[in-house]
């Protein structure tokens, strides 16, 4: 039986949520040239996988947090997918803001949470745990405790594992990037002599170099 992390990593490379092009590079925002293009918002649009996303994150919830009393989404990715684990859940649901709106009441967080309340906060993909980890920080600022993180993958970068220990954030995903390599070559999304490159971008990709598999 497939492990459940290798079947949801099939279910986003088929919809192209996942997207690996290792000889022709993407680049992100940040400047990194990256093999992977990762975007489950278009996981919604698919009613079948949208499901299992939110079971799967309900069930993790259930089974790694203590009771939480509301849940959190991250902006904008996680937004959806938040409402959707809350409304499975019967718990109360807020979203936070990357940045304060810039006008109105310029809420961060959008919806009501109360001092002292315990919150799950989902997020949709993990890359340095930055803006995740900003989210976190806003809630403890309104005087809620933050008991975890679910979210649908992870690229598994030291430096994010590095910064939720560090802000004491306990993480958990439901797929990962080492689990996408192997459901990759599985069904024969990428070749053998392609994992080599794509295991190499993962342990350094500030600096990786396109067609120099060993950059440092």
């Amino acid at each position: 039986m497939k492990r459940m992390e290798q079947l949801l990593a099939e279910k986003l490379l088929k919809i192209s949520a996942i997207k690996l092009q290792p000889d022709n590079p993407f680049t992100w925002a940040s400047g990194w040239n990256s093999p992977i293009y990762t975007d489950n918002r278009k996981t919604l649009s698919y009613p079948d996988i949208r499901s299992f996303i939110k079971v799967e994150l309900c069930r993790l919830i259930m089974e790694e947090f203590d009771a939480p009393d509301a849940i959190a989404g991250v902006a904008t990715g996680a937004i959806a997918q938040g409402a959707l684990v809350a409304d499975t859940m019967g718990l109360p649901y807020v979203y936070v803001r990357s940045t304060p709106k810039d006008h109105g009441l310029e809420n961060l967080i959008e919806g009501n949470l109360k001092p002292g309340q315990k919150v799950v906060v989902i997020e949709d993909l993990i890359s340095t745990g930055g803006s995740s980890l900003k989210a976190v920080e806003a809630i403890r600022a309104a005087g809620c405790e933050v008991v975890g993180m679910a979210a649908i993958f992870t690229y598994e970068f030291p430096i994010a594992v590095e910064n939720f220990r560090k802000a004491g954030v306990t993480l958990r995903t439901l797929s990962n990037y080492n689990s996408m390599l192997d459901a990759a070559l599985a069904t024969k999304y990428i070749k053998e002599e392609d994992i080599e490159t794509l295991k190499e971008w993962r342990k350094d990709p500030a600096n990786w170099v396109p067609g120099n598999p060993q950059a440092e």
